[in-house]
């Protein structure tokens, strides 16, 4: 199918901020991107378009957790074990209404890709579905039904702390060792071996779940079929400090020693990480993953992602626990977190920090054709208004700053995924996904 759109406004890979673009859609891709006046036949676009975002961390079932972890003091491990109760209720068809719903709401705020960090695989006990791939099958087709495509991460998960069985819960997340994890994930990846808005990955979900052994394995899964591998990664200082005493190293030293770190890999976090860690993650090519607002909502603390930067290392940014879910918000907290830090001004430019949203993302989960307005990438255009409360007055040579550093996900008024109108006047195709996100959750709490 052919379409056209006429944006008002467009930000290009050369950094431009361009009036007058035409974008020709030719199915999935783009065709052409030129400049021109409105032909009478083109969609107009208001505002400026920028290329599709992609969330590279989430856990879709966090969502249910919004706010409700809010209502009295507690720690990261007390909002640990919140998790787990909600982890222990869901099923396959609870989790395709949830995890629908939430990655419509993604969709409503410009995201066209999503990571899918997941762990919740089997059953109540650890039993496994009659098909073990229930939970990622569930996921996938919510994310087909909200227009978006998927990097289901699959999670090996294999010990409640180093030596440390898994207990309650976590039963559920676990494989037995990492060889049975590697047999279930071959047939997830088989599954979709011919899908296009699909990438089966890989995952160590931390350190402390997996042992060197199986670190070992993830990785030779990840690096024969040539696909991404996340990993958690120095998110909590008890992380670190429990790593060192077992073996004697930082969770990046382990990954790299087990050959978990490359141009595929993702550290999610890294926030707690020493000079010998930054160095070892540029090296390597490794990308990292920035959740600002997770991690502030969970007192986590503020990585240094600009060291990170210096290094050569690519920053991407997830809405992870879903505190909330706007990339805008995300991309202009890591600039604002590290001001904090320092206590001076200007250490990205807002172009800087709307590609670590768009196109490092899409490569961090295997579309490294995604996340840009040129012929032959994915036909991804999102649209922000520039005469809401949030962004009017702004002229448009400033139009990239007014989107990073003040709009939000309610300014996206249209959406187009892989050549797909999924948000129409700040509306999702299947309708009202505040209701969606209501019914889906009260089923399950």
């Amino acid at each position: 199918m052919s379409m056209t759109y006429w944006c008002e406004l467009a930000w290009l890979p050369s950094g431009e901020v361009a009036d007058g673009v035409l974008v020709r859609v030719e199915g999935t891709r783009i065709a052409e991107v030129t400049r021109a006046d409105p032909p009478p036949h083109a969609v107009r676009l208001a505002g400026l378009t920028i290329p599709g975002l992609a969330n590279v961390h989430s856990h879709a079932f966090h969502r249910a957790l919004r706010a409700a972890t809010q209502r009295e003091k507690g720690s990261f491990w007390t909002w640990r074990e919140r998790m787990y109760e909600l982890a222990d209720v869901l099923d396959p068809d609870g989790y395709l209404a949830l995890a629908r719903a939430v990655y419509a709401e993604m969709a409503l705020a410009g995201i066209t890709c999503v990571g899918e960090f997941h762990y919740l695989h089997h059953g109540p006990g650890g039993r496994p579905y009659a098909d073990r791939n229930a939970m990622a099958h569930a996921l996938i087709t919510a994310a087909r039904d909200a227009g978006v495509r998927i990097a289901l991460l699959d999670a090996c998960y294999l010990t409640g702390g180093p030596g440390t069985a898994l207990t309650g819960a976590q039963l559920r997340f676990g494989d037995g060792d990492a060889e049975r994890w590697a047999e279930r994930v071959r047939d997830l990846a088989d599954a979709y071996a011919d899908a296009d808005d699909v990438e089966v990955g890989t995952a160590v979900h931390s350190v402390r779940a997996v042992p060197p052994e199986g670190i070992g394995v993830v990785a030779a899964f990840s690096a024969h079929h040539a696909v991404p591998l996340h990993a958690h990664v120095s998110e909590q200082r008890a992380e670190n400090a429990a790593c060192l005493e077992m073996y004697a190293k930082t969770p990046v030293q382990l990954l790299y020693e087990h050959g978990a770190l490359g141009p595929r890999s993702t550290a999610v976090h890294a926030t707690h990480l020493s000079e010998a860690d930054i160095a070892l993650l540029g090296a390597t090519g490794a990308y990292v993953c920035m959740c600002p607002t997770t991690e502030r909502d969970l007192g986590d603390g503020i990585g240094p992602a600009r060291d990170l930067a210096d290094e050569g290392t690519p920053l991407t940014l997830g809405s992870d626990s879903h505190a909330v879910i706007d990339l805008f918000e995300e991309a202009r907290a890591m600039e604002l977190d590290e001001r904090l830090r320092t206590e001076h001004r200007g250490h990205w430019s807002a172009a800087e920090l709307l590609s670590a949203a768009t196109v490092n993302g899409h490569a961090a989960l295997g579309f490294p054709d995604g996340g840009m307005l040129v012929p032959g990438a994915r036909a991804d255009l999102v649209s922000v208004r520039l005469d809401t409360v949030r962004t009017a007055g702004v002229p448009a040579r400033a139009a990239v700053e007014a989107v990073v550093f003040a709009a939000s996900a309610c300014d996206v008024h249209s959406v187009v995924s892989s050549g797909r109108r999924i948000v129409t006047e700040g509306r999702h195709v299947l309708g009202d996904v505040g209701a969606m996100l209501g019914r889906a959750i009260r089923e399950i709490t």
